[in-house]
């Protein structure tokens, strides 16, 4: 992972649920498999935010390696805990189910809003001292969710201080790279990426910036998040509608 983000080129991840959706990337011609977590405990029957058991995600990413030939990074949300002792414990499990990079989170799960830099920092160099325990050079990758707490028209310079602080003191602790859903103002991500310490992760959206702008504004790593997982179950249900209309025309 940390040799393909290396490269000249942004690293454009197509968010997988499953084996089958794994594979399915694989083919189309991905550098490496990501998964999402709100995909995974949608296509599981759960809600998001480390509602799916732990030992599912474990399970479904056991069977992800057994199925495709490419490097895994994987969505932990906030790690399944919130002391680094939890943590650092997950996430070997976690490598030692075949990833070799994660996404890890700064979102509190009891909803009190975001850990501290402090307190998210010593989480950080607990998923670091994991990967040293397994001698795997796992890719850290640090997200905020700093732009997930306002709406997009709401983000000001206030927000990206804040996010850069943040991509500071994470990287200090041993994060790779530094993921930033939610932010969608050209303005703002190329501040961030100029600025950043570690290359910059957005995801995008709706009203995000083309693929080629994001580029051009110095992204790192371009994640899909959500949207191929509802592209297909969209298509699904199409597919259902028509299947089910002409059922209904033969009897």
């Amino acid at each position: 992972m940390s040799r393909i983000a290396r490269n000249s080129r942004p690293l454009v991840l197509v968010n997988a649920w499953d084996a089958g959706s794994a594979r399915t990337v694989q083919q189309a011609g991905a550098q490496a498999i990501a998964t999402g977590s709100w995909s995974v405990a949608a296509a599981h029957g759960y809600d998001n935010g480390e509602a799916l058991p732990f030992s599912l995600v474990l399970s479904n990413l056991q069977r992800i390696y057994n199925h495709v030939d490419l490097p895994i990074t994987i969505d932990i949300e906030s790690g399944y805990g919130r002391s680094p002792e939890i943590v650092k414990e997950n996430v070997i499990k976690i490598i030692e189910s075949g990833a070799v990079g994660i996404n890890i989170e700064d979102q509190c799960m009891d909803g009190t809003g975001l850990y501290s830099e402090e307190e998210h920092a010593f989480r950080i160099a607990a998923v670091r001292i994991a990967a040293e325990h397994t001698s795997i050079p796992l890719f850290i990758n640090a997200r905020t969710d700093i732009f997930l707490q306002a709406s997009a028209n709401e983000h000001n310079k206030a927000h990206v201080e804040a996010a850069l602080q943040r991509a500071h003191v994470y990287a200090e602790a041993g994060a790779h790279g530094f993921f930033v859903p939610g932010l969608c103002n050209e303005k703002h991500i190329e501040s961030l990426c100029r600025q950043s310490p570690i290359p910059v992760n957005v995801m995008i959206s709706p009203e995000s910036p083309s693929l080629h702008r994001l580029v051009a504004l110095g992204v790192a790593r371009i994640s899909c998040g959500p949207h191929p997982y509802l592209h297909v179950m969209n298509a699904l249900k199409q597919a259902s509608f028509r299947s089910l209309a002409l059922q209904e025309l033969q009897t």
